[in-house]
């Protein structure tokens, strides 16, 4: 019996003991710091003052019908964001091409692509963008996107393109 009381002191001691010194060591140990924080993230993509964004983000371009001019409500989305990024980079400038396809003689086309390019500039002005900032130019239909006598070509030829300084 003695035997068996000094086995159950020992065990209790021993138990004892080393909860004791888990205690003691998370009493005794610093408070585990905050992992750090991720590295911040590079921006992935064109600045957004560039002209890489205005081409490729905001957009550059609208497309009009045959013989038309007018903007549609598609047109008019990029036409106001175009605008939004005019005005809050009060240092660039637009020069606005208006383009055509092939179909109909060169002086017909120059003056359908220059009221094409008329129809950006004017709405770009109705947005609060200064009409000194929007140069006009038409190319009538001598800078085609493709040269294939198809309605698909002739439709990404009839179009005005907003080139950004």
């Amino acid at each position: 019996m003695k035997l068996r009381t000094v086995t159950a002191v020992a065990a209790i001691a021993l138990l004892a003991a080393c909860s004791t010194k888990k205690t003691e060591v998370a009493a005794t140990a610093p408070a585990a710091a905050p992992p750090p924080p991720p590295p911040a993230a590079k921006p992935s993509g064109p600045a957004p003052d560039s002209l890489e964004y205005f081409n490729t983000v905001v957009g550059n371009t609208v497309q009009f019908d045959f013989d038309r001019y007018d903007l549609d409500a598609e047109d008019q989305a990029r036409l106001r964001a175009q605008a939004q990024w005019l005005n809050q980079y009060a240092n660039r400038t637009l020069t606005v091409e208006g383009h055509c396809d092939e179909r109909g003689t060169r002086e017909y086309n120059l003056a359908l692509g220059d009221r094409r390019a008329n129809a950006v500039r004017q709405y770009l002005v109705s947005q609060g963008v200064n009409a000194n900032r929007v140069k006009l130019i038409s190319y009538g239909k001598e800078r085609p996107l493709c040269v294939s006598s198809d309605e698909g070509c002739w439709a990404r030829n009839r179009r005005g393109v907003s080139a950004a300084q």
